[in-house]
């Protein structure tokens, strides 16, 4: 998923870098309300230039897929722990929030026990991809 986004992105900055600098010397940006006659070209063409705007433009499109892709995965790590807490007996899962930053995972919510606190606890420490837990489960006797 991440390579797809990743390859979308470089796409289109590529087409841009090339529809600005690389097409022919009259073409004009559509956002642009400069006629052609004041545009102050000589027609020439930095290609230095171009080659180091089109790689600054690759670097972010990849640093931007990248932040996309880490959004995904830390949205897939949460959604693995709550279909966990939903499948178990012991575990209320609609009373628990699970957040997660990085391979940081926190736990907040209302329990009726202490044996749901931990087990909730040990459902988002055995799931894949998970290094830290962050206990802020309060234990409520009257939830139940």
């Amino acid at each position: 998923m991440r390579a797809i986004l990743l390859t979308i992105l470089i796409v289109i900055a590529a087409f841009f870098a090339y529809s600005y600098w690389g097409g022919t010397a009259n073409w004009r940006s559509p956002f642009s309300d400069r006629s052609p006659a004041t545009v102050g070209t000589t027609g020439t063409i930095d290609t230095q230039k171009a080659r180091e705007r089109g790689a600054e433009l690759g670097e972010k499109a990849a640093a931007a897929a990248n932040k996309v892709g880490e959004t995904v995965s830390e949205a897939a790590t949460s959604g693995k722990i709550k279909a966990k807490m939903a499948l178990d007996d012991t575990v209320k899962s609609r009373t628990i929030d699970v957040s997660t930053t990085g391979t940081t995972v926190t736990l907040s919510g209302t329990v009726r026990s202490e044996a749901e606190r931990n087990r909730a606890v040990a459902l988002a420490r055995e799931t894949a991809g998970v290094t830290r837990v962050i206990d802020r489960l309060v234990v409520n006797a009257a939830e139940r």
